[in-house]
């Protein structure tokens, strides 16, 4: 077996079609020599048919993130597919509409709770739900969107990105005892699922394709899924609390 990943255990979450970061990530990780195991949550069978996409088909393993036993009995299902993890992926994220497109103003504290939980909180929890598997070595990928910035439209989930980048920061803190890395891939705008969910994101496309020095690919998800391999690698040993911006230069750019 060779490659950047040859050998490696990973478990990665938040494929829902082959358009997503997380599809392209396992499908580049399984290509550079790892074992693959994929989370799913909600429509289930169409992850599992999704799965058969790649180039070998990986086991699919239903995770809700808020569910206290999907977090609690994520290693013993993990287990039965392979015997440890070298990586994990964190590809999550939610938030009721009223907290989306311009919204931000009125979004009740019930929804904002809603996505602090399932994009911010969800990170820290599958960590742990993970850390039985993991040993000295082990990395922690997550995604984001650059929260330094305030973006039209994106409302209360630029406020979740922007804790999720504190925790990863913090995940780095408190595992790096432990030799294992936390970091963070900072994507352009590309036409996800997720993408589709935010009304006006094409506000965030037009910018992209005018500003970014490389110039932007939107329906281009490898550029991504080869970073997070890459930081899931033995290439990166001393490298956690980081995020690592795959987006065409545009963030180094002033308006």
């Amino acid at each position: 077996m060779s490659g950047l990943l040859a050998g490696k255990r990973l478990l990665i979450s938040g494929v829902i079609t082959d358009a997503s970061i997380a599809f392209s990530a396992a499908k580049i990780a399984q290509e550079q020599g790892a074992t693959v195991v994929l989370t799913g949550f909600g429509r289930l069978s169409l992850v599992e048919r999704i799965a058969k996409r790649l180039p070998e088909t990986a086991p699919v393993i239903e995770l809700d993130v808020t569910n206290e036993e999907h977090l609690a009995g994520l290693a013993d299902k993990v287990r039965e597919h392979v015997d440890g993890l070298d990586g994990v992926v964190h590809s999550i994220g939610f938030a009721p509409q009223s907290c989306l497109g311009g919204g931000f103003m009125d979004a009740p504290w019930e929804d904002v709770a809603t996505a602090l939980q399932v994009s911010t909180f969800s990170y820290k929890s599958l960590a742990k739900a993970a850390l039985p598997l993991m040993s000295p070595g082990g990395s922690i990928v997550g995604l984001t969107f650059d929260a330094t910035k305030a973006w039209p439209v994106y409302d209360w989930m630029g406020v979740a990105k922007a804790g999720f980048e504190s925790a990863s920061r913090y995940l780095a803190l408190h595992l790096g005892k432990q030799g294992i890395r936390s970091n963070l891939v900072a994507a352009g705008p590309l036409r996800t699922m997720a993408a589709k969910s935010i009304p006006g994101f094409e506000q965030f496309e037009d910018a992209w394709a005018e500003r970014a020095p490389l110039g932007w690919d939107l329906y281009d998800t490898a550029a991504a899924g080869k970073a997070i391999c890459a930081l899931l690698s033995d290439w990166f040993p001393a490298t956690t609390g980081e995020v690592v911006h795959v987006d065409g230069g545009y963030h180094a750019i002033g308006a």
